[in-house]
C-alpha cells in the first residue's frame, strides 16, 4: 500500500531494499564477518571458517528488490520513516546470524543439506591456508570454551559482547532468527566479564595469516587429474569417429541434406505471398493475410540472406526476441510480410504462423545484421494492426495492416488535445515519428490512433517487434479507447506503461473501477486496474493505481504478476493506500470492484470494517495494514499483491 498525501502527493513503500541493504554490508562488513566467525562451529578449522564467515556476510543481500515482512504477508506498505541504515543493517545481521546458525547444524542422511552447511563455493583460496593472528592465553582460554557451547549459546554471546545487546534484545534477535530456546542460549552464554576479549585480533577474519596447503598432496592430485582428462579425450575422439558411434549432432543428417522442409524455407522462391486482396474475403484477419510489400520484394539476394540468416544466425548477427519467443527456424516456406529500405537498413519481415521475425541489414552493405523474433499467434484484427518497421534516433517507422486506411499520432498525456494526422505511402508505412518518453523522461507518450473497416484502435511501442493495443473497460467489455473520459484516465496512467516494456505486451486495459468520496471533505478518488496481458499469457502484469483528486499521474497503490485479477478468470481486484488529509490525518483508504459486499482492515494500529466496497479508516502514519473482503457470494478475497 502507498501512502497518498492530499491532493496528489505519494511517498514511496518503506526500506529496507536491496541498495540499503547492500550499504550496510559494505560499510559493517568487517563487524559482520567477526559475528559469522564467532557463530561458526570451531570444529570446522579455522580456514574454513574464516571463508564461510566471508560467504555468508556476502550472501545476505536480498535478492529481490525488496524483502520486508509487509511484502512477505501481502500487507499495506507504510511510508518511510524510522533510521533507514540502523534497519538495513538489523536485516542483514540477523540474515547472517540466521545462515551462521544453520551452518553449525549436523549433516544427516535423511535431509537435504542446505547451502550454509556445505564449503563455500566463494571466496575461494587455492593452494593456502588462511586464518586469524594468534592471540595470547586468555583468547586462547576463550576459543576453546567457545567450542564447548553450542551454537545458539554462541550467538547469544556474540550478540552481547560485539552487539552490545541487553538481555531482552538478545532474545528477540535469537528468536528472529529461529533459535527454539533463546532463554537457554542467553542462560549458557557465560559470564559477561570475558566481553572485551572479543574484539581481539585472534578472533578477526578481515586481518589475516598464510600459510600453504599439503604440497606434496597437491602434486599427487595435479598427476591424476591430467591422467585422467587425457583418458577422456582419446575415449571421446574414438565415439566421434565415422561409423562408429555417435557425432556432435547425434544421428542428426549433415545440416538441411535431403530434407525438403528445411531446404524449401532457404529457397526465396517458395516464399509465401498473399494476394493483395485476401484480407477482404478471409475468414482469418491476422498477419497471415498481410500481402507482401516494400520496394525490395523481389531481391531473391536479399530475400534470400534473410532466410539464411534466420536459419543460422552467425555471431556477428543481434538476436533479440520478446519473452516466451522461440527462436529457431521456421519449419517451412514462411510468408512475406515486407522487403525494403527503411532509414539506413534494409528491413525483411517474414511470418511463419506462430511468429515475425524482422532481418535488418546496413543499407551501405556493412557486415552485420540484427534479427528479431515476436510471438504473433492468437493474433487478430485487433491485435495485427501494425509492425514496427525501423527505430532511429528514437523515432518509430511503423508497417500498418493492409485494411487500415488513416493514422494519426496521439500525445496520451494530452487527452484534450486532437492527434495529428499521417501520410501514409502506398505501401502503409508511416512517416518517422517519436517514441514513447523520448530521453527517458515522460513529458510525452506517443500512440498511433489507426482506423480501419469503421474502428479506430489505439497502440503503442512498448519496445518490441508488434505494438501493444490499448483498451479500456470491465473485464470481458473491453472496448477501444475513444471516449473523452477515456483518453483522460489514461492521460494519467500512460507513464506507468514503462514498467511493461519488452515484456512481450500484446494488450493493456485500463479500468475504473470505483470511485471513493475521501473523508474530511476531501473530494472524490478515483480506482484504476490495468492489466497487461502478454502474448504468452502467463506473466501478465496487474497494477491497482490511486488517483487522488486533482492528480495528474495515478499512483501504483499495488502491483502483481501472473495475478488472473482485473481479467476474464478473476474480474475483481482490491487494493489500498494510505492517505493524509489537509488536516495531516492518516487514513487507510480501500477500495473493491463491484463484486465486494464487504471490506476489512488490520494489523498496525488499525482494526476496521465497512460494508460495501469501500473503506476509510483513521491510521497512525505509516501503519502496515492486511487488506480482506468477502464477495457478494460470501467467500474470502484478498488483497492485490
Amino acid at each position: 500500500m502507498l501512502n497518498v498525501t492530499a491532493p496528489d502527493t505519494t511517498t514511496r513503500p518503506p526500506s529496507p531494499d536491496v541498495e540499503q541493504a547492500e550499504a550496510a554490508i559494505v560499510e559493517h562488513y568487517p563487524r559482520l564477518v567477526r559475528l559469522a566467525y564467532l557463530v561458526l562451529p570451531p570444529a570446522l578449522g579455522r580456514n574454513r571458517r574464516v571463508l564461510t564467515a566471508h560467504s555468508l556476510t556476502q550472501r545476505a543481500l536480498p535478492r529481490g528488490r525488496r524483502e520486508t515482512v509487509a511484502a512477505a504477508r501481502g500487507g499495506v506498505p507504510g511510508q518511510r520513516g524510522g533510521a533507514p541504515g540502523e534497519s538495513g543493517y538489523a536485516y542483514v545481521r540477523l540474515r547472517v546470524l540466521r545462515a551462521a546458525l544453520e551452518a553449525g547444524i549436523p549433516l544427516t542422511f535423511r535431509a537435504l543439506p542446505r547451502r550454509s552447511q556445505l564449503p563455500p563455493a566463494l571466496p575461494q583460496v587455492w593452494g593456502l591456508r588462511l586464518f586469524p593472528r594468534s592471540g595470547g592465553a586468555e583468547e586462547l582460554a576463550l576459543d576453546q570454551w567457545l567450542a564447548t557451547l553450542d551454537g545458539p549459546a554462541r550467538a547469544a554471546c556474540v550478540l552481547r559482547a560485539l552487539e552490545r545487546l541487553s538481555g531482552p534484545e538478545v532474545l528477540r534477535v535469537l528468536d528472529d532468527a529461529g533459535v527454539a530456546d533463546p532463554a537457554a542460549a542467553l542462560a549458557g552464554a557465560g559470564d559477561p566479564a570475558n566481553d572485551a576479549l572479543f574484539a581481539s585480533p585472534e578472533f578477526d577474519p578481515c586481518v589475516l595469516q598464510a600459510r600453504p596447503t599439503d604440497l606434496l598432496r597437491r602434486r599427487r592430485l595435479a598427476r591424476a587429474g591430467l591422467a585422467a582428462a587425457a583418458a577422456l579425450a582419446v575415449c571421446g575422439a574414438l565415439l566421434a569417429l565415422p561409423g562408429g558411434g555417435w557425432g556432435s549432432d547425434g544421428a542428426a543428417a549433415p545440416a538441411y541434406a535431403r530434407n525438403a522442409a528445411a531446404e524449401q524455407a532457404l529457397d526465396p522462391g517458395r516464399l509465401v505471398r498473399a494476394s493483395p486482396s485476401l484480407w477482404r474475403a478471409s475468414s482469418r484477419t491476422d498477419f497471415s493475410t498481410w500481402p507482401a510489400r516494400g520496394d525490395r520484394a523481389q531481391d531473391s539476394a536479399l530475400l534470400r540472406r534473410a532466410l539464411a540468416v534466420w536459419a543460422r544466425p552467425g555471431a556477428s548477427v543481434v538476436v533479440s526476441a520478446t519473452p516466451g519467443t522461440p527462436v529457431g527456424p521456421a519449419m517451412g516456406p514462411a510468408q512475406l510480410l515486407y522487403a525494403g529500405a527503411v532509414d539506413q537498413a534494409v528491413v525483411v519481415l517474414l511470418y511463419d504462423g506462430l511468429r515475425v521475425v524482422r532481418y535488418a541489414e546496413p543499407l551501405n552493405g556493412t557486415t552485420g545484421a540484427a534479427l528479431d523474433f515476436a510471438r504473433t499467434d492468437g493474433a487478430s484484427a485487433e491485435t495485427a494492426t501494425a509492425l514496427v518497421l525501423s527505430r532511429v534516433d528514437g523515432n518509430v517507422r511503423y508497417l500498418t495492416a493492409p485494411w487500415v486506411t488513416a493514422a494519426a499520432l496521439r500525445d496520451l498525456l494530452k487527452a484534450g488535445e486532437a492527434p495529428a494526422p499521417l501520410e501514409l505511402t502506398p505501401d502503409g508505412v508511416t512517416p518517422p515519428v517519436v517514441g514513447p518518453a523520448p530521453a527517458g523522461t515522460c513529458g510525452s507518450w506517443s500512440a498511433l490512433a489507426l482506423t480501419g473497416d469503421g474502428t479506430t484502435r489505439l497502440i503503442t511501442d512498448l519496445g518490441e517487434l508488434t505494438p501493444a493495443r490499448l483498451t479500456s473497460g470491465a473485464p470481458g467489455a473491453e472496448r477501444d479507447v475513444t471516449e473523452s473520459a477515456e483518453l483522460g484516465d489514461w492521460s494519467r496512467i500512460a507513464c506507468l506503461l514503462a514498467s511493461v516494456r519488452s515484456h512481450g505486451v500484446r494488450t493493456v486495459n485500463a479500468w475504473t473501477y470505483a470511485k471513493q468520496p475521501l473523508p474530511e471533505n476531501g473530494g472524490t478518488a478515483s480506482w484504476l486496474c490495468t492489466r497487461a496481458e502478454t502474448w504468452q499469457g502467463a506473466a501478465d502484469r496487474v497494477q491497482a493505481q490511486f488517483l487522488a483528486p486533482g492528480a495528474t499521474t495515478a499512483a501504483q497503490a499495488a502491483r502483481a504478476e501472473g495475478n488472473p485479477a482485473c481479467g476474464l478468470r478473476a474480474p475483481r481486484v482490491l487494493a489500498g493506500v494510505l492517505w493524509k488529509s489537509r488536516a495531516g490525518q492518516w487514513y487507510v483508504l480501500a477500495a473493491g470492484s463491484a463484486q465486494f459486499a464487504s471490506l476489512s482492515a488490520s494489523g498496525g494500529g488499525v482494526n476496521g470494517t465497512a460494508n460495501g466496497n469501500r473503506l476509510a479508516v483513521k491510521a497512525p502514519a505509516g501503519a502496515q495494514v492486511d487488506l480482506s473482503g468477502r464477495l457478494t457470494d460470501g467467500s474470502k478475497a484478498e488483497s492485490l499483491r
